[in-house]
Parts: C-alpha cells; sequence; structure tokens
C-alpha cells in the first residue's frame, strides 16, 4: 500500500513520507483518510519551536515528529472480532496527517449521516473546547467572554451557546473572525485588542462583567487582561495552551476580588466525560443544528503542498480559520 505521512523533520521543515501502515490485527480496523483538520495552535508551536525550554512542550517535541491530532475517513479494512465497524463506514479518529491508519475499533467514532466530512473533521478541537465549557460550570442565562476567535475560540462559542449561555461575548483584533463568531451564537463582538476592550464588554453584558472569561488565545500576554475582565468571584478558564507560561503573571483581581482559574487541556479527560461521549454529543447536537459547523474551513490543500500550508499558517494567520488536508486528490490552496 502507498500510504504517506506529513513529518517534520526538524525546526520549520515539514515533509511528505511514504510509510507502512500495516494491517488491522484483532480489534483494529484500517482507515483511508479523507480529511485532516490542522490546529494551527497547537502545530504552529511545534511547527516553529515557540516553547520555552523546560516546558512541557520542549519535553514533548522530538524529531522526527508527526503533527496533526484529527481526521476522517471510512473503514477499508476491518480485522478480527470487530463488530461494531464495517467496511465503508465513515468516522472519526485522532491520529496526525496521514493517509491511511491502523486503529481500534474502540478509538473511531461513527460520523452521522448528514455531517458532512468537511464538518466533522473539526470533531477533535470541539472535543477540547467541550473541557473549557464543563471547567466554566455554564448556567442558564449565564454570561461568558470569549478572548480569540480563531479556531479553539469557535468551539468555545457553540459550547456556550448549547449550554443555554444568555451573553456570549467574543473579542478579537481580526474583523474577519467575527462572522463565523456570530453564525455560532455570538450575541455580541468586539473588534478590538483585549488591552481595550473593558468598556465594550461592559457595554455588551448590560453594565456588568461576565461570570466567565474563556482565554482560547495561548497567548501568554492575554492572561493578566482576562483576569481583569471578570466579575467578582468569577472564573478565568485558560484554555489556550501557551507554550511560554512563565509570561504569564498573575494580579491583583484573583485575591482582591475572590477569582478562580481553572486551566484546561485535551488530555482532562474523565469516566464520564471522554474522546467517545464528547464527540458523540458534538455530533449529535452538530446533526440537530443546534452546533453549527458549517463555514468553517477556509483553506483546503493537498498533502503535497504541506509546506505551502504550514507557510500559510504562519504568514496569513489572521486571515485562516480551518486549514484541511485533502487526501482524496492532489488539492489547490484556497478555500
Amino acid at each position: 500500500m502507498k500510504a504517506k505521512r506529513l513529518v517534520f523533520t526538524e525546526k520549520q521543515k515539514v515533509v511528505l513520507e511514504p510509510f507502512d501502515p500495516g494491517r488491522p490485527g484483532r480489534g483494529e480496523v484500517l482507515v483511508a483518510t479523507r480529511y485532516s483538520l490542522m490546529s494551527t495552535g497547537t502545530e504552529n508551536i511545534v511547527f516553529n519551536r515557540l516553547f520555552a525550554p523546560g516546558t512541557h512542550w520542549d519535553n514533548w517535541v522530538k524529531y522526527p515528529f508527526y503533527p496533526g491530532y484529527t481526521s476522517v475517513g471510512v473503514v477499508s479494512k476491518v480485522g478480527p472480532g470487530v463488530a461494531s465497524l464495517r467496511r465503508g463506514d465513515r468516522v472519526a479518529f485522532r491520529v496526525g496527517h496521514r493517509s491511511h491508519h491502523v486503529a481500534k475499533a474502540s478509538e473511531c467514532h461513527p460520523i452521522p449521516d448528514g455531517i458532512p466530512f468537511q464538518e466533522a473533521v473539526w470533531f477533535s478541537l470541539g472535543k477540547i473546547a467541550f473541557h473549557g465549557a464543563l471547567a466554566a460550570r455554564y448556567a442558564l442565562g449565564d454570561s461568558v467572554l470569549v478572548i480569540g476567535a480563531g479556531p479553539i475560540g469557535q468551539m468555545s462559542i457553540r459550547w456556550a451557546r448549547a449550554a443555554g449561555v444568555r451573553s456570549i461575548l467574543v473579542v478579537d483584533a481580526v474583523p474577519d473572525r467575527m462572522p463565523l463568531a456570530r453564525a455560532g451564537g455570538a450575541t455580541g463582538t468586539i473588534v478590538s485588542p483585549i488591552a481595550h476592550a473593558r468598556e465594550a464588554v461592559l457595554a455588551g453584558n448590560r453594565g456588568t462583567l461576565p461570570r466567565v472569561v474563556s482565554d482560547a488565545t495561548g497567548n501568554s500576554q492575554v492572561f493578566a487582561a482576562a483576569l481583569g475582565l471578570a466579575a467578582d468571584h468569577g472564573t478565568v478558564v485558560i484554555l489556550g495552551d501557551t507554550g511560554d507560561p512563565g509570561g504569564q503573571h498573575l494580579t491583583g483581581d484573583v485575591i482582591r476580588r475572590g477569582l478562580t482559574i481553572v486551566g484546561v487541556h485535551d488530555l482532562h479527560n474523565t469516566p464520564e466525560w471522554n474522546n467517545a461521549s464528547i464527540i458523540r454529543l458534538l455530533f449529535d447536537l452538530a446533526a440537530g443544528g443546534r452546533f453549527p459547523l458549517a463555514g468553517l474551513n477556509t483553506h483546503y490543500f493537498g498533502p503535497a503542498q504541506c509546506a505551502e500550508a504550514y507557510a500559510t499558517a504562519n504568514r496569513d494567520r489572521s486571515k485562516t480559520m480551518g486549514i484541511v488536508f485533502d487526501w482524496t486528490r492532489g488539492g489547490k490552496a484556497g478555500g
């Protein structure tokens, strides 16, 4: 089989290499990838080594490094003992950018009819943002400020809407991101650097600060401003995993106003809420029109165009949202 995968061979160097995915064993399936979504936050940090020495990023990123963790495709072979999946089933699976993959059947999540591959491919970023919503402990009629309208921010908006949050404000300095934020459920959008957004936040939330502030930027410099925008005794959710945690500094707001700070990560699974249960909920909501995923993809690339894909993510970050690798064809750049 002529399988291929993307690999970072060194800093800012990506290539497409052949590999043998193997054959499915007991309880496994072979999946042929249709699309994989670049996690622009994580992969940008890794590709450019934008992290401080001694951080968990530094310990994690070793070469060769195989990027990506969100793919969708079709089951092409079924190993012995698999009863839950059949050849031809559409599935989502958490693996890097590659044309084929052997996976445990239990780690392949069925995609409901009616959800296109190009929308279902957002499942991993949706799953990560779910942990932020869980940490926020949303209540009906609640209020939240989402800082950053990039991919994770977009997913955070949608979970807040699904949870019945009344006031969903979004602040970002990039105006082109705001139509997608409004389509996802934002009740107000603020185009501004976060340091200058306080008056607009108050105006958008009936004169009060929101109970929850969710920082989805991964920018260490945003943390201090986020603390200043939460209501007294409110919660600040740190959802973007920065490569420079030493740059995040506490302010007097924490003690003086009794704030709760909650860090969130993809690995914060529990027996109740894990990959399978969160992805199933996301797909159920999406199939019912309560978690809109249409229109999020802005760029498609063939795998052979991987160098240009990552260059685009670096050069035109503010103009991108979903950067997708199309494994069904050569692909051309463009939305």
